[in-house]
């Protein structure tokens, strides 16, 4: 039997799969805490660690293994970089996994994962089978996004190919931690969210409550922030639109789970694109939730 295995490293989890290559049936899935504060080598160890534990109890072995990291492999340098876990930056973390776990590995951020697995195992696979592009969009926390061609993540030739949460929007914006101004992680993900309503309304909510507020219909300032969100991410989505004109877009993350996202969004859009007709691409939710990050992982490694 062929299996495919994936890890997704997170700040504070690590989490392995271990699927029927054939069926995408899930043989085993086992996590373990990250530890990051103990530093980049223990993160190495737990990664050995939980690898070797997955092996004893499925008495099987990997060909190759794919992960998800919170970063990207610089192709060039072979070094890590853009990772909230900032113990990872400028290592060489793919030759020191290999070492470690002594199989060849293949590296894609989160977003990337996400759209992969979306693309190949979710949603796109049931509503749009005959998709060659697609775009994933996490909006959360943070903003980011990833794009699939042929069922291939597109890295690029810096390694961050689908980086749209860091498009700049507003020129004149809020400074983000990339060291630019107006990113769209600092216009629409949902702490930039919270800012906006709190400036606006003088008041400190959180966008759940926000757009529970809006759904209420007594707030102006909801309706707002709402409308401010809608807009803002229909003419941000109309840059990669324009450009790759994906057979469809799928959104995860908290803020995804706003409605409006899906009925407005592609409104807003159609003010933005180089088309005369009604906007066809599927914004669609996704299937998989928590598990997109390992599944795309391990669908990294099919071709091996």
């Amino acid at each position: 039997m062929k299996t495919l295995w994936g890890i997704d490293l997170g700040g504070t989890k690590i989490e392995g799969v271990v699927m029927n290559a054939d069926t995408n049936e899930v043989l085993l899935r086992k996590r373990i805490p990250t530890e990051a504060a103990k530093g980049y080598e223990h993160i190495i160890s737990q990664i050995a660690r939980l690898v070797d534990m997955i092996k004893e109890e499925t008495k099987l072995s990997p060909v190759a293994v794919g992960f998800s990291t919170p970063g990207a492999l610089d192709p060039s340098t072979q070094t890590m970089k853009n990772c909230n876990t900032t113990c990872m930056n400028g290592q060489r973390m793919k030759e020191d996994i290999e070492r470690a776990i002594g199989v060849p590995i293949e590296i894609a951020n989160d977003a990337n994962c996400f759209a992969l697995a979306e693309a190949t195992m979710g949603i796109v696979k049931d509503v749009v089978p005959d998709a060659k592009v697609v775009f994933g969009i996490i909006l959360g926390t943070g903003v980011g996004g990833g794009v699939v061609i042929n069922g291939q993540v597109l890295n690029g030739r810096h390694g961050i190919g689908g980086e749209w949460g860091h498009n700049v929007l507003e020129d004149d914006g809020y400074e983000c931690y990339c060291g630019k101004r107006g990113c769209n992680e600092t216009v629409f993900s949902g702490p930039s969210l919270q800012r906006y309503y709190e400036k606006i309304s003088g008041k400190a909510l959180t966008m759940k409550e926000i757009y529970q507020a809006y759904r209420d219909g007594n707030d102006p300032h909801a309706t707002a922030t709402l409308k401010y969100l809608t807009k803002s991410f229909g003419k941000a989505i109309s840059y990669i639109t324009n450009v790759i004109d994906p057979d469809a877009i799928v959104i995860g993350g908290g803020v995804g789970n706003i409605d409006e996202i899906y009925t407005e969004g592609p409104e807003e859009l159609k003010n933005y694109i180089f088309n005369s007709r009604v906007v066809e691409t599927p914004f669609l939710k996704p299937k998989l939730g928590d598990s997109a990050g390992v599944f795309g992982a391990a669908e990294l490694v099919r071709g091996y």
